[in-house]
């Protein structure tokens, strides 16, 4: 009998040092859940992992968290004025550079660096522990606005972007959409960058007992309140959906500079009745609201990957998303949901229709959406991935002295 070739994740455990401006409870979007997913995938699997954030005034400066030893940093640096986020996060670099002197003689194997916020403290820990540095582009300034860089800032937090792929020997990206707006954006070559989606943890999201679902249409949509987020043709399509779709609610979920414009939206639409504004809601209300929904939207006009879409397809809420950017990856040729143009609201009122109306197609949309995402994007299936890229990166590593 021939024995199966061992995957280089159960080789020798790494020592990773992951550094991110957010980690739960600190989550203002998509990337908190990501870095916690690779993290207890790793220690999981028995790597040493070590994760540097900002602190959070509910948890300690330094605890271990299933497996992961996570060190959190209070920003004290001078006051700045709000407008000025990119000096802001330098000046915040520094202090989570110095989180390092926590950790006595442990240095990293890999440093691993997620988006342009934490570019210098990923540089700087490169240098300073002679680990290779690996970073992840979850979303570009560039992609935000629609192909365009909107004003001085936007051109300052590309240049870090850009600088942060070049000091990383290998780049990671969430989806071939993301992959080719690297690419085309900092002129990388391909051989550097590599595809490693998003996750999620199925059992996390999952239904405990008996459901009873909503008995009349419940439309469940959440995210941050913002442009590129596309509730304006949610709102649009709940508009058109009230008299064809009695007792329709759509509930919007999340806080975000564009809140007042989506609610003067709703009044001038006169849906002021069909759409209401949840605001934040806790994990557990929006699981509960999942699960009992007759379908979760996602109206994204511009989406790296969409993670909120592996959350609705493991909380067995069939999805109606649109078909941008990652999110068309993720349901394109499966049965898991249906997409829609991005920006057009009949459409979408379509797509919400047809859901609503057809309990064979929800049916349908949940066993493929349980498929999907037990095999292609459980976080253990993740992680091995992109430990293969540490690996990558290693044997690329030149020797460095360390500082």
């Amino acid at each position: 009998m021939t024995r199966a070739r061992p995957t280089l994740y159960h080789a020798r455990p790494v020592r990773i040092l992951l550094v991110s401006w957010e980690y739960p409870p600190l989550v203002v979007g998509g990337m908190a859940p990501h870095v916690e997913g690779l993290a207890t995938s790793y220690a999981r699997a028995g790597h040493d992992v070590v994760v540097f954030t900002r602190s959070h005034p509910d948890v300690p400066g330094d605890s271990v968290v299933d497996g992961v030893r996570v060190l959190r940093v209070e920003l004290n640096y001078p006051w700045i004025p709000e407008e000025q986020l990119i000096t802001a996060a330098a000046s915040a670099n520094h202090q989570l550079v110095q989180l390092l002197g926590r950790l006595g003689d442990w240095r990293p194997d890999v440093v691993h660096a997620h988006d342009w916020l934490v570019a210098w403290a990923g540089d700087t820990l490169r240098s300073l522990t002679g680990a290779p540095l690996v970073a992840t582009i979850h979303a570009t300034e560039r992609g935000r606005h629609q192909g365009h860089l909107t004003n001085r800032m936007s051109h300052g937090i590309e240049a870090v972007e850009w600088w942060l792929t070049y000091q990383a020997l290998q780049v990671i990206a969430c989806s071939q959409f993301m992959v080719d707006e690297v690419v085309n954006a900092f002129s990388l070559p391909r051989s550097k960058i590599h595809m490693v989606p998003n996750g999620v943890d199925p059992a996390a999201w999952r239904p405990v007992g008996p459901i009873t679902p909503s008995p009349t249409p419940l439309v469940v949509s959440w995210g941050r309140l913002q442009y590129e987020k596309g509730f304006h043709t949610l709102i649009g399509a709940a508009a058109r959906l009230r008299d064809r779709l009695p007792g329709l609610r759509v509930s919007i979920i999340g806080r975000g500079t564009y809140a007042a414009d989506l609610q003067r939206l709703a009044a001038d639409r006169h849906a002021t009745d069909v759409v209401h504004f949840e605001g934040f809601v806790t994990d557990a209300d929006l699981k509960a609201m999942l699960h009992r929904c007759t379908c979760a939207v996602i109206p994204s006009l511009y989406e790296p990957f969409g993670i909120v879409a592996l959350e609705a397809l493991a909380a067995d809420a069939p999805l109606v998303a649109a078909a941008s950017g990652g999110l068309a990856e993720v349901l394109g040729g499966t049965q898991a949901g249906l997409l829609f143009p991005p920006g057009d609201e009949a459409a979408l009122a379509e797509a919400i229709y047809r859901m609503a109306t057809d309990p064979g197609l929800r049916q349908a949309s949940r066993e493929a959406a349980d498929e999907l995402v037990d095999t292609r994007y459980a976080w253990d299936t993740i992680a091995e991935q992109t430990i293969e890229i540490y690996r990558i990166a290693q044997n690329l590593a030149d020797p460095r002295p360390v500082l």
